[in-house]
Parts: structure tokens; C-alpha cells; sequence
């Protein structure tokens, strides 16, 4: 892993085969949909595939160390249950808040997050949006958020076998509703920007 502009490819050598590759291509054929009466794109499914890729950038372990797969051959415990720690990262450490904080009820926890939008994060979603490409999108700026996260709080002190518990689930789990808010704030700012063009370069994102 390293912080310089991605150099995403697959085994033919072909650009843009990464999550980074996936985002800054779906947005494209979003933006110009239509523009040409020879465009092919589905566009309901560029939007799925967009809004997906979105979130998966933003969950750390996605941009983790390629030698582990990002963290699925890491075999851990959460807790007393067995799981790699992809996984955790995926689906225990919400699964786990969900109980612990919102009563197993998702529609609790977006309330939540929205209020931390307008109030425990509100001066920090101004940074969040903050993108010079106003026709394309700053994936490649997430990816790079989600390495140093990877590295200070998904592997830190991470062996195999570990049982994480309440040290390694108490100092992460802000990590992972702070990286929920920035993945569907960012997500509103490229679609306000795909379908409202006259105003992509103006456009500032309101959190309501």
C-alpha cells in the first residue's frame, strides 16, 4: 500500500480495474448519460454499482494489505465468535453497535448518524466534500483515508487468533459510524453533482 495516485489494473494490464477504477468509471457514466444516442450504459445499474463501491471504499479493510486479502485470512475472535477480521470490519463491529447502542434497529442508527451530521461532526463535513474535481469524483482521496485507517486502527496490534473484545470494539467503532457518514455524505455530493450539471460547479452539499 502506498499514498501516490492508484495504478489500479488487472491481470491483462487494464486501468481502472480497483474499487478507486470502479467509482471514478460508474460516476463517468452516470455524468454522460445520454450525451451520445450510441451510449449502452444501464443506467439503473451504474447506479447501484456506484452507490456500493462508494461505501466499500470507505470501509477500511477494502484498501487493506494484499497479502491477507485485507484482513480475510486474519482469523480472529470477536469476542467468543470465530471470524476473519474482514468480516468484523464488514459486518460485527455494526452488528455489535446495532445491539450495544440502538436497540438491533437500523432506522435508530442512521437517525443517529444524521444527528451527528448537523451536530457532533458538522464541523468536519465541509472537509468531507471538499473535491477540485467537480465532474469526476476524489475516490482516490477516500482509499488513501482508508490506508492510514487500516493501518492505525483495523490491524493495529491485530495478530492471529486474537480474541478482540471490548479495547480493540470501544476504540474502533467510532472509526466505523464516522467512515458510514462520510461514505453516504460523499455519495450525495457526486449524484447532486450527476444529475443537476449546470450547477456541479457550485453546488455545495446541504446535510438536512
Amino acid at each position: 500500500m502506498d499514498d501516490g495516485e492508484w495504478d489500479c489494473h488487472n491481470s491483462r494490464g487494464q486501468r481502472g480495474m480497483c474499487v478507486v477504477g470502479a467509482i471514478n468509471n460508474y460516476t463517468d457514466q452516470l455524468y454522460t448519460y445520454g450525451d451520445s444516442p450510441k451510449s449502452s450504459y444501464n443506467l439503473t445499474e451504474s447506479l447501484m454499482f456506484l452507490a456500493h463501491f462508494v461505501g466499500d471504499v470507505h470501509q477500511p479493510l477494502h484498501v487493506g494489505y494484499e497479502e491477507d486479502e485485507g484482513g480475510n485470512t486474519i482469523m480472529v475472535r470477536w469476542y467468543r465468535r470465530k471470524a476473519n477480521l474482514h468480516h468484523v470490519w464488514d459486518v460485527s463491529i455494526i452488528d455489535t453497535v446495532m445491539k450495544d447502542f440502538y436497540n438491533k434497529s437500523l432506522d435508530t442508527m442512521v437517525a443517529a448518524l444524521q444527528t451527528n451530521l448537523t451536530e457532533g461532526w458538522s464541523d468536519d463535513v465541509g472537509h468531507w466534500e471538499n473535491c477540485a474535481n467537480k465532474k469526476a469524483t476524489c475516490a482516490n482521496d477516500y482509499a488513501i483515508e482508508s490506508i492510514h485507517l487500516s493501518c492505525n486502527y483495523a490491524y493495529k496490534d491485530v495478530v492471529q487468533n486474537i480474541t478482540l473484545g471490548d479495547d480493540y470494539y470501544f476504540t474502533r467503532y467510532p472509526v466505523v459510524e464516522k467512515r458510514l457518514a462520510q461514505a453516504g455524505v460523499r455519495l450525495a455530493l457526486i449524484l447532486n453533482r450527476i444529475f443537476d450539471k449546470k450547477k456541479a460547479d457550485t453546488m455545495p452539499l446541504y446535510v438536512q
